[in-house]
């Protein structure tokens, strides 16, 4: 699998490093974490790592369109590998889980907007907020 990473490294103009393969890795086993538990797993791998070349990678991994920086309202930034699709997310709004949802299929007008004002859209973000498995089934026991 470092050799896939590799390549998308060079694909797009970055320098191969362990900081840059050690976040790639995270992301791709920890969908959705902040930056934080970035840190913390790449520092189990690599404890010489600074908080800020894990920043610092991040950035230059986002900007280069390997990883996705989402932010639901009110939650912390959350990182994760799966980009080049337009798929949405399903949020708890108790314990802050996330996860992927395909991209809705069929008739759906909200994906469509109304009024574009000319611009020339590509993506359409939809956030689902509820309670996870775990959160809905902890509120019925109550």
């Amino acid at each position: 699998m470092t050799a896939d990473f590799e390549t998308q490294l060079r694909a797009v103009s970055l320098r191969v490093t362990r900081p840059r393969l050690a976040v790639l890795a995270a992301l791709r086993d920890h969908p959705h974490v902040d930056t934080d538990t970035v840190i913390a797993l790449v520092r189990a791998e690599q404890p010489t790592v600074s908080h800020q070349a894990v920043y610092d990678v991040l950035r230059a991994l986002t900007d280069a369109g390997l990883i996705r920086r989402i932010q639901p309202a009110g939650a912390t930034a959350r990182y994760e590998s799966r980009v080049g699709d337009n798929h949405h997310h399903v949020v708890c709004r108790s314990c802050g889980a996330i996860a992927d949802v395909e991209c809705a299929v069929g008739s759906a007008p909200c994906l469509t907007a109304s009024d574009d004002h000319g611009f020339v859209v590509d993506e359409a973000e939809v956030v689902y907020w509820g309670a996870c498995p775990g959160c809905a089934a902890d509120r019925t026991a109550q």
